[in-house]
């Protein structure tokens, strides 16, 4: 026998019909509303409300139609014009939420009104111009930041690369990335053809002279801003500190150490990276595009939905600028690391780091007959008097911030 199949509007029409016929054939007497409503699992309200629409149209079942709750009148629903705005300014720029919109347009018409920026998302998810993220997992708190805060503009640059892909033509594209840690301006995103000191200091020579030098520089631990030699020192690292520049280098593992500028690279890869375009020139020319907007137009809910633009301001520091120079210590003495990487040290020489060739270190005596082997602030190494010839690594110390003493 197969199963009988129904649906709510047939179940209303019978309850109704069948109330009707219990009614004629009481010629217009009682009928026990209560008893057919547990007979067809209903409550009581319900079947009264479709019993008076049954009745109000004249025994017509077309009135046991669902009614839209929508009311009569709306005063404060907003306008159609002004949802075509919002629409309009969603699909300038796709990526942003509400309350990015809603700030932009404010600064873009100021004296005009617009809604709320939960009433802007309500028209966006109506309109289907909304995607459904999948909720994260929010990760275990960190007991402290390893660095102090950046609390003005060009106090902390951040600079990564973003990780290379494909453009249209095969190609390799590899984007470097400058960041004010402060503002979050945007001060270099170029395209280098490889990922080497050479690269690097070109374009952050360039921002030197544009922007002028900031107080530090925070980096990954991967090259080339770091080695595995003595302090994790490289030719670029010593360049930086040489301009008087502190090095600050994240938890070798913790990006989230650097993470503003890797939520800025979450913004660009959606904005830009993907797809990507023909070839390198026209990706440069969308990460040109994408720099302007994000610095002038783009407001950041951390600074206030103001845009970076706003809030950064050049550098006091300018560049070019005449390079730190070694000063003369009461106990020890200063030695020039030669073309190989190495010092004198009685009738030998010790190798220190072909990143230090050229530069000077401090050796200053230590503990028994051992000598400390400085630049500047960073100790590199000892050298033990019996031992000559040989430079043994001190312990990774816990502080990854580098500074570099003046003359």
């Amino acid at each position: 026998m197969p199963w009988r199949e129904s649906n709510v509007m047939n179940e209303r029409i019978k309850f109704c019909l069948e109330w009707k016929q219990r009614w004629e054939e009481a010629e217009g007497g009682r009928v026990d509303v209560a008893e057919l409503c547990r007979v067809f699992g209903v409550s009581r309200q319900r079947g009264y409300v479709w019993l008076r629409r049954f009745q109000k149209s004249g025994y017509d079942v077309r009135a046991l139609e669902d009614r839209s709750r929508r009311p009569h009148t709306s005063p404060t629903a907003i306008p159609e014009p002004m949802q075509d705005v919002i629409v309009w300014a969603r699909k300038r720029h796709p990526r942003w939420g509400p309350r990015k919109l809603r700030a932009w347009l404010v600064r873009s018409y100021p004296g005009r009104e617009f809604p709320g920026a939960s009433a802007m998302a309500s028209i966006l998810k109506r309109r289907g111009l909304t995607t459904t993220r999948r909720r994260r997992r929010r990760g275990r708190p960190t007991p402290g930041e390893p660095f102090a805060p950046a609390a003005t503009p060009n106090a902390v640059w951040c600079i990564d690369f973003k990780g290379k892909f494909k453009t249209g033509d095969g190609e390799w594209c590899t984007p470097f990335t400058i960041t004010d840690a402060y503002s979050r301006f945007c001060i270099r995103c170029e395209i280098v053809a490889d990922a080497d000191a050479v690269s690097v200091e070109h374009i952050l020579d360039s921002a030197f002279r544009e922007f002028g030098i900031p107080a530090a520089i925070r980096s990954d631990n991967g090259p080339p801003f770091s080695a595995p030699g003595p302090a994790g020192l490289t030719q670029l690292a010593v360049w930086l500190l040489r301009l008087g520049i502190r090095l600050e280098r994240i938890t070798p593992g913790k990006p989230q150490e650097n993470g503003r500028h890797e939520r800025f690279h979450r913004t660009l890869a959606d904005a830009v990276a993907s797809p990507a375009r023909a070839n390198a020139r026209a990706q440069q020319r969308a990460f040109d595009l994408f720099r302007s907007e994000y610095n002038e137009e783009r407001p950041h809910e951390a600074l206030g939905q103001r845009p970076p633009a706003e809030v950064y301001a050049a550098s006091s520091r300018r560049y070019p600028c005449g390079l730190v120079q070694p000063t003369d210590v009461m106990d020890g003495h200063l030695e020039r690391v030669d073309r190989h990487g190495a010092i004198r040290w009685g009738r030998k020489r010790v190798f220190i780091s072909t990143a230090l060739i050229g530069a000077y270190v401090q050796l200053e005596p230590d503990a028994g007959s051992r000598w400390a082997v400085l630049f500047g602030d960073i100790l590199l190494g000892h050298i033990d008097n019996p031992a000559v010839g040989m430079l043994a690594s001190p312990r990774p110390r816990k502080s990854h911030v580098l500074q570099l003493q003046r003359e």
